[in-house]
């Protein structure tokens, strides 16, 4: 059990060396580490990180969607600038 956290924490470790940028794995670590805790508690720790993992980065995509919409929107409702007549 120690070798398997061990090799995620060196993964985890060596991702910024492999070029792996933070906004790709935004929500990844935190649902890995999540899913990896329930799923140890499962007896499937592997399989529980690598869901977390999954369903971190939907529903990180999903809320920077929704922000995105709601900035779309709030520039819409403002409105347009006079124009200077010369």
């Amino acid at each position: 059990m120690k070798r398997i956290f061990a090799f995620a924490l060196l993964s985890l470790l060596a991702m910024p060396a492999l070029g792996v940028g933070e906004a790709s794995a935004k929500g990844c670590i935190k649902g890995a580490i999540l899913g990896g805790i329930a799923g140890h508690m499962a007896g499937h720790g592997l399989a529980g990180a690598a869901a977390g993992c999954v369903i971190g980065r939907h529903n990180a995509n999903a809320k920077a969607k929704a922000q995105k919409q709601l900035q779309q929107q709030d520039q819409q409702a403002l409105p347009a600038p006079a124009q200077k007549s010369m």
